[in-house]
């Protein structure tokens, strides 16, 4: 399989975290957070093109059952604005990556933001679907 680069989304109604890896190397980078303002979709649009991606891993929001929540809802509806940007959108499970997120940015005993931690939950995020591919 040829290399190519992933974008990861972390969707929220106020931040979205963005992830990127090269499948050469199996490894999520944490890359930016984009504030959900009207402009998030021209923002994303921007990173495809800069990181060469053609496909967008987006995370898909669940309860604790498992079961679909109102976010899930908002979340396959955004995902749904994202097929004019990508050649490929593919959801993977996001439960609890930001608990986990918040944990390794404590762990780092740096200060941090929300922001980040989205951030660093589409990191793994996007470490989680290279895991499973």
């Amino acid at each position: 399989m040829a290399s190519q680069t992933l974008v990861c989304l972390d969707v929220g109604e106020k931040r979205i975290g963005v992830a990127v890896a090269d499948t050469s190397v199996r490894i999520a980078v944490a890359f930016d957070t984009i504030a959900v303002d009207g402009n998030e979709l021209s923002k994303i649009a921007e990173i495809m093109i800069r990181e060469g991606a053609k496909t967008i891993i987006v995370g898909y929001p669940r309860n604790q059952l498992g079961e679909t929540t109102a976010q899930t809802c908002y979340v396959e509806q955004f995902a749904d604005k994202l097929k004019n940007i990508a050649e490929e959108i593919v959801f993977q499970d996001e439960s609890l990556t930001s608990v986990i997120a918040e944990n390794r940015l404590k762990n780092t005993k740096n200060p941090y933001t929300k922001g980040d931690i989205d951030a660093q939950a589409a990191a793994i995020i996007l470490e989680d679907y290279m895991e499973t591919k």
